[in-house]
């Protein structure tokens, strides 16, 4: 395992059980006290966790802080690994001759370079980066939605985007979210919001993307309830009662690797 993975791992442990001991840790990752006392140390200089002395435990993020995402650029760096693995095996749910809503996010353009070793995909995006990696294979059909640029993400947006989606129905929407809770999952801008719930609206079956940084977080803009998603993959086990509440709504939880 690549010390940044495991730097994950540690994580998103943390944001389960609040606070471990070095000892807890180490057993739970088989590794040496030792490297998870460095494991910490980093995690704690870059803001991920409040190392103390035998152990560490979750920051503390105000609401405040919650409601910010930062620039594209810097989420395509982030969980890098772990969205790859959620990509290659979101990929594995589909098969020629099905037909993708995919909309714009650090993790879905994972999922375009995944989806180039299928065949006879019918993909509609409104990414000029997903569309252009996933028409590399000629034997995917690939629609790109138009609209308002969004410099940041480099993305279609607004009400020409949204007409365009309507004139489709799909098999799947496969989208990426900011954050998810209990009760729904959420994006942090409203344009992008938008364009996730007219995809939703049309298509059969809805499957989200979503790293272990976005379970238990909050954002201003809700996309779709629970109830609406058929399958969630992610790179790590949900906690207890976001689990609890995938469960109640039927949802398949697919955890990568």
């Amino acid at each position: 395992m690549q010390p940044s993975e495991r730097q994950d791992q540690i994580v998103a442990m943390l944001g389960r059980a609040s606070e471990m001991t070095v000892d807890e840790l180490a057993e739970a990752l088989a590794v040496s006290r030792e490297t998870i006392r460095r494991d910490l140390t980093r995690l704690d200089a870059r803001g991920k966790v409040r190392k103390f002395h035998g152990g560490a435990r979750v920051m503390t993020i105000s609401t405040s802080a919650m409601e910010m995402e930062g620039p594209y650029a810097l989420r395509l760096a982030q969980n890098a690994e772990a969205k790859r693995k959620i990509a290659q095996a979101a990929a594995r749910l589909f098969q020629a001759d099905d037909s993708l809503f995919i909309d714009t996010g650090s993790t879905t353009v994972a999922m375009a370079e995944a989806l180039v070793g299928l065949e006879a995909l019918v993909i509609i995006t409104n990414s000029p980066r997903i569309a252009a990696t996933v028409a590399s294979n000629p034997s995917h059909k690939v629609f790109l939605i138009g609209g308002a640029y969004g410099s940041d993400a480099g993305e279609s947006l607004g009400p020409l985007a949204l007409e365009q989606i309507g004139k489709f129905r799909v098999r799947h929407a496969v989208i990426t979210i900011g954050a998810i809770d209990a009760n729904c999952v959420m994006d942090f801008d409203l344009q992008e919001a938008e364009v996730a719930k007219a995809m939703i609206e049309r298509a059969d079956r809805v499957t989200v993307l979503a790293d272990h940084s976005k379970f238990d977080r909050r954002a201003v803009f809700e996309v779709v309830p629970l109830a609406r998603i058929d399958t969630l993959v992610t790179d790590v086990p949900p906690g207890e009662t976001i689990q609890a509440a995938l469960s109640a709504a039927g949802i398949d939880v697919i955890v990568s690797g």
